[in-house]
């Protein structure tokens, strides 16, 4: 079973920039909760990923290619809005892929980094431009981004 293992953290500073490339991302969710159902579009490609429930930092994870037309149909037909846009930057750091999101649209102003691991205890060295670690704060998710975007945060949404 593909199993995803990631450490999510908070941003800081630009050192990142010019190490990385990015590539422009649109997302919806289709199901959310403890399984998640996401169609997502990167340039020309489509794909469709289902996550099973979080165990710590892993969860089972597949991930399909579909026709571009599908998944765009899908976005704007089946997913609940806010859609997430966002850009995803990748580099590599002391060997591991590290992939950057600088949010945009309802979350702009937000730029996380994710690192997938092989194993929950690999020992990573962090670069000086990550912050606190957000692995285990919810509000963090892509799916939840989706349902409660960072702008709202403090406007009465019960998120800090």
């Amino acid at each position: 079973m593909p199993t995803g293992i990631e450490r999510k953290f908070l941003v800081q500073g630009d050192g990142w920039r010019s190490l990385a490339f990015g590539s422009r991302y649109c997302q919806g969710y289709i199901v959310t909760g403890p399984r998640t159902v996401r169609v997502r579009v990167v340039g020309d490609q489509g794909f469709l990923t289902i996550k099973g429930p979080s165990a710590g930092i892993s969860r089972s994870e597949y991930e399909y290619p579909i026709p571009i037309e599908d998944a765009l149909e899908m976005l704007h037909n089946l997913c609940e809005p806010p859609l997430i846009e966002k850009t995803r930057y990748r580099l590599e750091w002391d060997g591991v892929i590290w992939e950057i999101d600088e949010f945009e649209g309802e979350n702009q102003g937000l730029i996380l980094a994710e690192v997938e691991l092989t194993d929950e205890n690999q020992v990573i060295t962090l670069p000086d431009w990550i912050g606190e670690e957000v692995s285990d704060d919810p509000r963090y998710y892509n799916a939840n981004l989706a349902k409660n975007p960072f702008s709202q945060w403090g406007k009465g949404t019960g998120a800090v």
